[in-house]
């Protein structure tokens, strides 16, 4: 077991795929340069040739329908979105054929597609390239959708991804790049579908993902010399997300904390919060607290970006009232 960061993980992913298999592509734009997409495909256009990861034009649409496609046909394409606000572009091809084409054939035809957009934030990029969309893709039957937090997941959820059989959204987050963990040398899978305690507690559960999931330990660390102790559990899938793991934790702290780096209305937060109120309502000894975006684009100046985007110290907090509710 090695020490990797979070995008030098994702980068080996990349590698091994496409080592091991040759049905496996890559397209997307700016595959080529590591402005678009950081580390994660440093050089491997040179190691694979440029028929395999393909650079394309700015075309989200006509990129995304070609992948969905090659699925179609066999092929394993994983395609890139450089930044998810753009992905937007491409709604059709996911959210009315892939993620349809294997019920219409009545499971007789998957379609082993892997999307890959980057949620990029901060910097003052303003309104739209900054927007974290995983909300809309939880909302699609027919979708798997990853958020992985740690490089190890980062890893291991991008190989399960691409072997699924069916569309998969994976979801990474460029604030989590440089983040560092221990990651096994061979090719692995992580369970989609499965959650994961990042920290154990008796006080209260904060459930998360991605980013968020990296600030909620954090915050139990804030919380821990206040005498709280958080248990911090990592959806790292979404869509499925593991229900029966968050309620187990919620039955045995009583209280809840969901964060998420999207919006909050009608987000990752409101449905883990509906349900989970309706499973462990008897259990539940405060109101769920939820930590999300306020309902409004992202600000462009600096000073404006420190309020909007919420992190530990905003779970923390709402962590906090609940013990004293």
């Amino acid at each position: 077991m090695r020490t990797l960061s979070y995008v030098d993980a994702i980068r080996e992913g990349f590698a091994q795929l496409l080592a091991g298999d040759p049905r496996v592509f890559v397209i997307g734009q700016g595959l080529w340069s590591p402005w678009y997409v950081g580390a994660s495909m440093r050089d491997l256009d040179k190691e694979f040739g440029r028929e395999r990861i393909i650079d394309s034009p700015v075309s989200e649409n006509a990129t995304t329908g070609v992948a969905v496609g090659a699925a179609l046909a066999g092929m394993r394409p994983i395609v890139v979105h450089p930044r998810m606000d753009f992905m937007l572009l491409a709604m059709d091809p996911i959210v009315n054929q892939a993620a349809n084409w294997s019920h219409m054939f009545s499971g007789r035809l998957g379609v082993p597609v892997v999307i890959r957009p980057i949620i990029n934030r901060g910097g003052q990029q303003g309104a739209q390239h900054s927007q974290a969309l995983q909300a809309f893709f939880m909302h699609v039957p027919g979708v798997k959708v990853v958020m992985p937090s740690t490089p190890r997941d980062a890893k291991g959820l991008l190989v399960a991804a691409v072997r699924d059989g069916n569309p998969v959204i994976y979801i990474d987050d460029r604030w989590l790049y440089q983040e560092t963990g221990e990651v096994q040398e061979e090719i692995f899978e992580e369970p989609i579908g499965k959650a994961a305690i990042r920290r154990p507690g008796r006080d209260v559960t904060i459930v998360a993902s991605s980013h968020m999931a990296a600030q909620s330990l954090k915050a139990a660390e804030t919380l821990e010399t206040k005498r709280i102790d958080a248990e911090v559990v990592d959806l790292r899938s979404i869509k499925p997300w593991d229900r029966e793991l968050v309620c187990e934790s919620v039955h045995k702290t009583g209280r809840l904390v969901v964060a998420d780096g999207g919006w909050a209305t009608c987000g990752v937060t409101a449905e883990i919060a509906a349900t989970v109120a309706a499973e462990t309502f008897g259990r539940l000894k405060a109101p769920i607290a939820r930590v999300a975006l306020p309902d409004a684009p992202a600000p462009t100046s600096a000073a404006l970006e420190s309020f909007y985007y919420p992190g530990a110290r905003e779970i923390a907090d709402a962590a906090e009232k609940l013990l004293a509710s």
